[in-house]
């Protein structure tokens, strides 16, 4: 009786207390992105002619897509607190590999796209165990790996071929084919990249691995607090070292896209990108320090991305002001988020 005078004189148990719909909203990683999202595809709209068409919407998916299929494993290795600046360059070792096995050791290109998928998942093991048994920060290894193989792309296609680049890839046995599921298009006469559903599914198939599934759970555990989920039972090792296998081999994914739709590749393919990647991933909500994060966030990231690549110069700007409006989006994404996150977090309290 005692207890129950309690608690009304204190109110509802705050563990029964409901939580309104708009602090559901507001707890969402993705709400910022989304909000930037519209504010970016309203300004284009404003800003250049015609932005509001089949043809145009294809033109920044196509951009967005190729961000996106790499940038959804980055950050679900975000949320497991990690990160990898290899992601980039492991697009042109991917490209370039598959170009000299199908063009100098004439290898069909379907077991050469086998090949170059085990070297992406490979080097993505490599970094993984590195990272968990030096406890060297992924940053610092990931940025080795960089270092390697962007050296390794650029002297060894130079020492085999003479040049900086694969080109005739074509020519290759089983190419038609191989193009049709990695570089073709659909929707005439609109022409989207069929990259488009291949980050499609990829985002799907990343959601459900994170949101409804045990091994998603591991995943915001050991990026939360590594040491407790390892307490609980949580392999912390297998977790990550999957986390950076997945970036890998998807980055390889895109470099054998990349190569198949250009029929050629060039040493320095990719590089850079790896920021690209975090940024989208950062625009969506995922913390740097790990634990929270969406993969639909980072997809929306992407998308902001894609549309500003295009809309800039599509509204008569110079494309030069590309990486200043990125920067003010990652800026401008963060604090939102922040923000969010804060109102989120004392509606909670209430």
């Amino acid at each position: 009786m005692a207890s129950e005078a309690v608690q009304g004189e204190q109110g509802v148990d705050e563990r029964l207390a409901g939580v309104g719909v708009l602090a559901r909203l507001l707890q969402r990683p993705e709400v910022g992105a989304l909000i930037g999202l519209v504010a970016v595809y309203v300004l284009f709209w404003i800003a250049a002619d015609n932005w509001v068409s089949w043809d145009v919407t294809a033109n920044w998916a196509s951009v967005a897509a190729n961000l996106g299929i790499v940038a959804v494993p980055v950050a679900l290795l975000m949320i497991g607190g990690e990160f990898d600046l290899s992601a980039g360059v492991m697009i042109g070792s991917s490209g370039l590999l598959l170009g000299l096995l199908v063009t100098r050791e004439d290898w069909n290109i379907w077991p050469a796209i086998a090949v170059v998928l085990l070297f992406g998942a490979a080097v993505g093991f490599l970094n993984g165990y590195t990272v968990m048994k030096t406890q060297l920060p992924s940053f610092i290894v990931t940025l080795g790996t960089f270092f390697v193989l962007r050296g390794a792309n650029a002297g060894g296609t130079l020492a085999i071929t003479g040049t900086v680049q694969v080109s005739d890839i074509d020519e290759a046995s089983g190419y038609s084919s191989a193009h049709r599921v990695f570089a073709s298009v659909f929707w005439s006469p609109h022409d989207f990249p069929i990259t488009v559903l291949w980050w499609l599914g990829i985002t799907v198939t990343a959601t459900w691995i994170l949101t409804r599934t045990r091994f998603g759970n591991w995943i915001t555990s050991v990026g939360g607090d590594p040491v407790a989920a390892r307490n609980v039972g949580v392999p912390v090792l297998r977790t990550k070292v999957v986390l950076f296998m997945l970036t890998s081999f998807t980055a390889s994914l895109l470099g054998i896209m990349t190569a198949i739709q250009l029929a050629s590749i060039q040493a320095n393919q990719g590089v850079g990108q790896e920021f690209e990647f975090i940024i989208a991933a950062v625009v969506g909500g995922c913390l740097l320090t790990g634990g929270y994060g969406s993969v639909i966030g980072a997809a929306l990231g992407a998308t902001i991305m894609g549309m500003a690549e295009i809309g800039i110069p599509f509204a008569g700007w110079n494309s030069d002001w590309n990486y200043l409006f990125l920067g003010v989006i990652l800026v401008l994404a963060v604090l939102l988020n922040t923000i969010l996150r804060r109102r989120a977090e004392k509606a909670r309290r209430r």
